[in-house]
Formats: structure tokens, sequence, C-alpha cells
């Protein structure tokens, strides 16, 4: 349980810093855009009041504390699954960068009404119109874990062996 309540501070603290790095210091929201390793990285301003890809975002106030309420019960269910079960240390790693993403994309909806995105990443020619955070990437990243990781033994309670004369 320790490793989540780590990975999940530190994603959600990275995803915080980086949002008010970009907001407040690159001012990309006023400069919309910024080319940082043209094109694989750039920095491209981006207000999303929706799902992933801005999907669902026509009723943005309702859809804002739906996705609110969704975000923090998936969370509070993560947490408590991890609790119950005897997961592994890449189980609970991939549980905190989840429930740490999250929540960082909890607060952008509570403070700003929407999650500030800001990552684009293009390649070969195809340009990618849309944006995303570090809280998109754990989330993405620690799902992908609990899919990986989830259900195999941590070692607790594990049977030892007897010596044999």
């Amino acid at each position: 349980m320790r490793r989540l309540v780590l990975a999940g501070g530190i994603t959600f603290a990275a995803d915080q810093l980086s949002k008010l790095g970009v907001i407040h210091l690159v001012g990309l929201r006023e400069r919309g855009e910024v080319d940082v390793i043209d094109p694989l990285l750039n920095f491209r301003w981006a207000e999303n009041r929706g799902v992933n890809f801005g999907l669902l975002s026509n009723d943005a106030e309702l859809t804002r504390w739906a996705l609110i309420a969704l975000a923090l019960a998936i969370s509070a269910w993560v947490v408590m699954w991890v609790r119950r079960e005897a997961m592994g240390r890449w189980a609970e790693i991939s549980a905190g960068l989840l429930v740490g993403g999250a929540l960082g994309n909890v607060v952008d909806r509570l403070a700003y009404g929407y999650v500030a995105d800001f990552l684009n990443m293009s390649c070969c020619g195809i340009e990618n119109p849309f944006s995303f955070n570090i809280a998109d990437i754990a989330i993405f990243a620690g799902a992908i874990g609990l899919v990986l990781f989830a259900g195999k033994p941590s070692g607790k309670g594990r049977p030892t062996r007897r010596k044999t004369p």
C-alpha cells in the first residue's frame, strides 16, 4: 500500500508542477504553442472539457461534474482493491500511477473547469492534432500495469520450504 501512495503522490506532484510550469512560467495558455523538439515534442495548449480527445464535451458543466465523480469513484475502488488483495510491487505502483493521474485531472477540473493538456507529439509527416498531459500518461500506464500485474502474488504469505535432513 505504501508503494501506491508514493507512486500516486509523485505522479500527482509531477502532473501539477508540469501544468503550473507551462501555464505560468512558459505562458502557454497565451502563446498557444511552443516547439520543443519539433516535430517530435511540442507544447500545444488544449482545454479538455470532455473525456479523451474532447469526447462528450457538449454539455461541459454536467460532463465536468460527472467525470469528477467517476474519477473519484474509480480511484477509491482501486485503493480498496489494492488494500484487500495481496498485490505485488508492480501492481501497487501501477495503481498509484492511475490514482495519482486521475486525481491530477480532478484538480484541473475543479480549479479550471477543464483538464489542461499541453504535450503534443508528431512524427514522420503525420501531424497529431491532440494534446495530453502527464496525468493522462500515468492513467494509461497504470491501467496497462494493472492488467499485466494484478492478481500476481506479492510474496506475502507464501509457504516456506521445509528443509529435508
